[in-house]
């Protein structure tokens, strides 16, 4: 790629990109539209992720295929995502459209520039909730190059993006695979090709494989535990912890877990969110710590029956509160399955153990191509 780098001119953001403001009323297509929330966008992912279950009244500006919708409330978590339908959005969004200089595509990808970020998280107003206003967006300064380059430039990132969301597909297909076994697996008739049949199992509860840990400490930090983990740091479908907080940094949290153990969540099961320990730590209350009962089932092998759809189901018809429903363990406990024996149970962790390892490859995978699009970003485009 030949680049004239010299030729590229000095533009603000506001020169050649627009925030559309046109809202909706008319009551018949408010009810028949789609509608976005900042929620329906995820980190770094250029597609919409869902819209919401019911018309949203207080939405009402519109959007249209091809814009570009940008979270202005919060806007470090790097939300940006392109419209592949007409809609209405949040006023917490921004609908954006180029004015012609600047090819629509490549908007989004120039956006993700961690240069984009550092502007945008220093002219963000606010301490709990930031946001960033369109008069400080404007002057944001970048350097456009000629349009026959723009489309040299955007050749190669829609090829490096159509990978990674190939990738992320594989990715949700080796997930879905897991979880299909999983259900399988965790029921009273359970199924697994010919490793299961009516010799080989025998009817438990969940009180049986596994059992709750109440184990509290008020001074982590003198007994050597360095993290405490929270609900938002369980992803559904993904048994491994995806994030800590540091304790010395202050947390409230009390109740202990150790590498191996299972954190559950409790409150809104119906999130299903259940994650394997990989170190000692602490968690908040709306977690429940699970250990396998090694006398019944292999503890590598509980975290599958555990983030098995019945069992989350279990739990959502047996919590207690409207506002935020939680799953007690002693009425969780109660949940009856059939487990096979040990020996097939080797046999069903090792199918497992292979199938997690393609997954975290594919999620490799997925990660070093977003690294590569991002350093290109800075080469190419600073």
């Amino acid at each position: 790629m030949n680049l004239r780098k010299e030729i590229w001119q000095d533009v603000e953001y506001g020169q050649v990109v627009n925030h559309i403001e046109i809202n909706e009323r008319d009551p018949e297509k408010r009810a028949n539209a789609k509608y976005v929330s900042v929620e329906h966008l995820k980190t770094l992912d250029l597609r919409i992720k869902g819209v919401a279950s019911e018309e949203q009244p207080t939405f009402s500006r519109t959007f249209k295929k091809g814009q570009i919708l940008f979270a202005k409330r919060r806007a470090y978590q790097k939300k940006v995502a392109i419209a592949d339908f007409d809609g209405i959005c949040s006023p917490h969004l921004w609908a954006l459209e180029t004015n012609g200089e600047l090819l629509q595509e490549l908007l989004p990808f120039i956006m993700q520039r961690d240069a984009f970020y550092e502007y945008v998280n220093a002219n963000s107003a606010g301490t709990m909730s930031t946001y960033l206003k369109w008069p400080a967006l404007s002057k944001y300064q970048f350097k456009l190059p000629p349009h026959d380059e723009q489309g040299e430039i955007l050749s190669l990132f829609l090829a490096i993006e159509k990978q990674i969301i190939q990738t992320g597909e594989q990715g949700k297909n080796l997930t879905s695979l897991r979880e299909k076994l999983t259900n399988q697996l965790v029921c009273l008739g359970a199924r697994f090709g010919n490793l299961l049949n009516a010799d080989n199992c025998t009817p438990v509860t969940l009180g049986d494989i596994a059992k709750e840990s109440r184990e509290n400490t008020k001074s982590p930090l003198e007994e050597g535990i360095e993290r405490f983990v929270g609900l938002e740091h369980i992803e559904p479908g993904n048994l491994k912890i995806q994030g800590w907080g540091n304790v010395a940094d202050g947390t409230t949290f009390t109740k202990t877990f150790k590498i191996g153990d299972v954190l559950f969540g409790r409150r809104r099961a119906y999130l299903k969110k259940a994650a394997c320990a990989d170190f000692n730590g602490i968690c908040s209350g709306d977690i429940t710590v699970l250990r396998a009962n090694t006398g019944y089932i292999l503890a590598e092998l509980l975290p599958y029956y555990l983030s098995a759809d019945s069992v989350f189901e279990y739990a959502v018809s047996n919590s207690a509160g409207s506002l935020s429903p939680r799953a007690k363990w002693r009425d969780l406990s109660k949940y009856e399955l059939t487990l096979p024996d040990s020996k097939s149970q080797e046999k069903i962790l090792e199918l497992f153990q292979l199938l997690d390892l393609h997954i975290d490859k594919n999620k490799d995978q997925r990660e070093s191509l977003n690294r590569l699009k991002h350093k290109l970003l800075d080469e190419i485009l600073g």
